[in-house]
């Protein structure tokens, strides 16, 4: 399938690894191994690739709700 989809200029690798972050960042490690069928090791990889990181969020977020109450 990549092969004829390549032929046709439609390049699956970066699809591929953008669906794999969205569920490793949604899934533990042993689901996502058993549904895609890749080693556990693999797996947990992939989530602490995809892990996400919330600090710069919440900070940036509290000093907006600061500056409304001024």
């Amino acid at each position: 399938m990549t092969q004829k989809l390549g032929r046709h200029g439609i390049k699956v690798r970066t699809a591929r690894n953008a669906a794999l972050a969205a569920l490793a960042a949604d899934l533990p490690s042993p689901i996502l191994a058993d549904l895609t069928g890749m080693h556990r090791h693999t797996a947990i990889r992939w989530v602490l690739y995809a892990r996400r990181d919330w600090a710069e969020y919440l900070a940036a977020r509290a000093e907006d709700e600061a500056e409304k109450r001024k």
